[in-house]
C-alpha cells in the first residue's frame, strides 16, 4: 500500500448527492462513496492468496507461487482496464506484485514477498502521522482532490481539525499491519502471513472507511455544511459565496 486508502484501490467516483442542511456530510454519503476502495482492496489480496496456493500446490515451491501470483496479478489488471479503473493506478497494482515477486525469486525465501507491503505499510503509517502533525491531513488531501477543492478545505479551521482527527484512524490501521506483519515476517510463516494480508486489507479497510466516516462527522460543528462546502474563517455558514461554484 501507498500513502493513502489502499492506493491501488482504482478509479474514484464522487457521489453526487448535495448536502443535508445542518448535518454534517450528505445524508448517506460515506467514504466509500468518495473514495472507492474496498473494490481495490478485495483486487490486492488476490496476488498473495494465488502466492499461497501455487507455493502449496508446487510442494513449497518458490516459482510455483511466483507464477501463480503473477498470473493472477496479471488477470486482475486486466479485469481492472476494462472496467475503468486508471490505467496508472492498475500499473502500479501490477509492478508492486512484480517486484514482490522478483525480491522472493532473488532472496529464496516465499516470506519476502510480503517485504514491499510489510515496508509500505510502515513508510504509509509515518506519512499519515506526519501529514497529521503539520497540518495536511491525508485524509482532506484525498477528499479535496476528488471534491476539486485543492487546499480550499484548509481554511475550514472545523474541517481542518476533523480531518485530521479522521486520519488518525488510518494511521492506525497501518500500525496495526505493521505491528501483526513485522514477527510474522521474521518468523517465516507464509501462510500466515497470508491469512494476515487478506484479513488486514479488505476488512480493514471497510472498517477504516466507516470509522474515519464517522469521526469526521462527529467532528464537525452543528450547522457545519460538510465536506463538500468548506467554510472559510472570512465566510460564515450560511454565506452562498461559500459555496463550491458559485
Amino acid at each position: 500500500m501507498s500513502g493513502t486508502p489502499e492506493g491501488d484501490a482504482g478509479q474514484v467516483t464522487p457521489h453526487t448527492d448535495q448536502p443535508a442542511g445542518g448535518d454534517g456530510p450528505a445524508r448517506g454519503e460515506s467514504l466509500a462513496d468518495l473514495l472507492g476502495g474496498r473494490g481495490g482492496a478485495i483486487d490486492a489480496t488476490l496476488p498473495p492468496l494465488a502466492f499461497a496456493a501455487g507455493w502449496l500446490v508446487g510442494g513449497e515451491s518458490l516459482w510455483a507461487g511466483v507464477g501463480a501470483a503473477l498470473a493472477v496479478g496479471a488477470a486482475v489488471a486486466g479485469v481492472r482496464l476494462r472496467r475503468g479503473d486508471r490505467p496508472r493506478s492498475v500499473l502500479i497494482g501490477l509492478l508492486a506484485v512484480c517486484v514482490a515477486a522478483l525480491i522472493a525469486v532473488r532472496t529464496g525465501r516465499a516470506e519476502n514477498f510480503f517485504l514491499i507491503q510489510l515496508l509500505s505499510n510502515a513508510a504509509s503509517a509515518l506519512a499519515w502521522a506526519v501529514s497529521i502533525v503539520v497540518r495536511w491531513p491525508l485524509l482532506g488531501v484525498l477528499v479535496g482532490a476528488v471534491l476539486g477543492q485543492r487546499s480550499r478545505w484548509r481554511r475550514d479551521p472545523a474541517l481542518l481539525r476533523a480531518y485530521g482527527r479522521a486520519s488518525w484512524v488510518w494511521t492506525v490501521t497501518y500500525v496495526l499491519r505493521v505491528a501483526v506483519f513485522v514477527p510474522l515476517y521474521l518468523g517465516g510463516q507464509v501462510l500466515a502471513l497470508v491469512v494476515a494480508r487478506v484479513a488486514l486489507t479488505w476488512p480493514l479497510v471497510a472498517a477504516a472507511l466507516a470509522v474515519s466516516w464517522v469521526v469526521l462527522r462527529r467532528s464537525l460543528p452543528p450547522g457545519h455544511p460538510g465536506v463538500r462546502h468548506p467554510v472559510s474563517e472570512d465566510r460564515p455558514a450560511g454565506d452562498p459565496a461559500a459555496k463550491p461554484g458559485a
